[in-house]
């Protein structure tokens, strides 16, 4: 996409934004809270016009971006009520007569975010940065700019400073001229971890604050002691979600041998109760994908895979429909070293991988490059949580069910999946001074 602003126009919009800052950081926490309070009472009365732009703009159910929409006014409504207590000052014990930590804001914070959940990637950004005092500019994906304005309205609708949150209508060839304003002091970009490396690398030659949240390929164990119909069900509802578009998605399904067979059958029952269609009909469960070049892509990365030796049983061929739609897709004897294994394929496929035991599963999963979240299927409850907690590389792990961003809980990945933590009091605190005070 083509700027639709001069740089002269950028520089002002970001000069505004810092203005509203320098006031905005002097109203009290709790009145800031209140004011994110708002505008989720502002994203709930007007949830239904923001659905149909968000389905319009990229595709998905109406119905799921309702539900996307409910969560942003969710998000929102938890730090309106929690963010003063994230933000009080932390008494550290030592020699003096009082120490602590004070949580200040840290200026304009730029958001490079992605399409495939407009509003939701962009709220659990700027809810816990506007709590915090910090101002806010916007870069949101080029296919959604009215989800990206409409959200710059609902901040004015709920009452906040006119320009403490803006939305640049740019190409990404603009990003480092935004990052190298000396009024940004931090980046926080949501999207592919070539974007990410770009992105670092820029805001680390400027010496500015990054949070990272980038791919994933999420694996999930399906243990021999595993309910498989529930593990079934779910997993492919989570995979389902979006088209498959979301770095969460479950994507390498790793059942042990002595299961296997049994839970492929059973995944294969479900995927067939999934179809595609027109995303404001209530009878489709999955919408077109982003654009017409992503669903070639995820096409020939399923090619690959098979050319490779996993087995296609079921999906797998682009419709003769017109649009960007992709079927619900099933590959089975998926290996390390095959495309569907090693990257991250972003849309409605679901990949079964066999392991030898749990030990080998437990390898499999963390043989990736990726590390943003994961799953195990168990009745053994504390044998699950030993997996979690001690073997499972990655940012969080969900034992059965499929992972979710959770306003209460901390979100984000390591390795190739990014760094940094979004939501709960971890995401809040991500873009603030945390000042140490000493008083001898």
């Amino acid at each position: 996409m083509k700027s639709k602003m001069p740089l002269s126009e950028i520089s002002s919009i970001i000069d505004s934004v810092h203005k509203s800052f320098e006031s905005w950081r002097e109203t009290p926490v709790p009145d800031r809270c209140r004011f994110i309070g708002k505008v989720g009472e502002q994203l709930l009365a007007q949830k239904l016009e923001l659905a149909r732009i968000c389905t319009e703009e990229m595709g998905k159910p109406l119905r799921e971006s309702i539900a996307e929409v409910e969560k942003c006014a969710l998000g929102c409504k938890y730090y309106s009520e929690n963010g003063e207590s994230f933000l009080k000052n932390e008494i550290i014990k030592t020699e003096g007569q009082e120490s602590f930590l004070s949580y200040r804001p840290l200026g304009v914070v730029l958001a490079v975010m992605p399409w495939n959940f407009p509003f939701w990637q962009v709220i659990r950004f700027a809810a816990p940065a506007l709590c915090a005092g910090n101002g806010a500019i916007l870069k949101h994906a080029s296919q959604v700019p009215k989800c990206a304005l409409a959200l710059e309205k609902i901040f004015q609708d709920a009452g906040l400073p006119k320009n403490i949150f803006r939305a640049l209508l740019i190409s990404s060839d603009e990003v480092s001229f935004v990052i190298e304003n000396p009024l940004i002091r931090a980046v926080t970009l949501t999207g592919s971890t070539a974007a990410g490396r770009k992105v670092a690398m820029k805001a680390g030659e400027c010496l500015k604050k990054t949070v990272l949240e980038l791919g994933g390929s999420d694996a999930y164990l399906i243990l021999a002691d595993a309910d498989l119909d529930h593990a079934a069900k779910t997993l492919v509802q989570g995979r389902m979600l979006n088209a498959g578009q979301s770095c969460i998605s479950p994507k390498r399904l790793i059942a042990v041998k002595e299961v296997y067979q049994s839970f492929k059958q059973k995944v294969y029952a479900e995927i067939k109760n999934y179809s595609y269609g027109d995303p404001m009909n209530e009878g489709s469960h999955i919408g077109p994908m982003s654009r017409i070049e992503l669903r070639d892509e995820l096409h020939q990365q399923v090619l690959r895979t098979i050319h490779s030796g996993a087995e296609l049983m079921y999906g797998g061929e682009i419709p003769s429909e017109k649009g960007a739609f992709y079927p619900p897709t099933l590959l089975t004897n998926v290996k390390p070293g095959m495309a569907a294994f090693d990257e991250e394929l972003f849309g409605p496929v679901v990949c079964l991988i066999e392991a030898e035991n749990e030990k080998h599963a437990i390898e499999l999963a963390n043989k990736s490059e990726f590390g943003l979240g994961g799953g195990i299927f168990s009745r053994d409850i504390q044998n699950a949580r030993r997996i979690a907690e001690e073997h499972f590389e990655s940012g969080g792990v969900f034992i059965n069910d499929f992972l979710k961003s959770d306003p209460r809980l901390p979100f984000g990945g390591i390795k190739d999946s990014g760094y940094g933590r979004e939501l709960s009091a971890l995401g809040i605190r991500e873009f603030v001074n945390a000042k140490t005070i000493f008083i001898r």
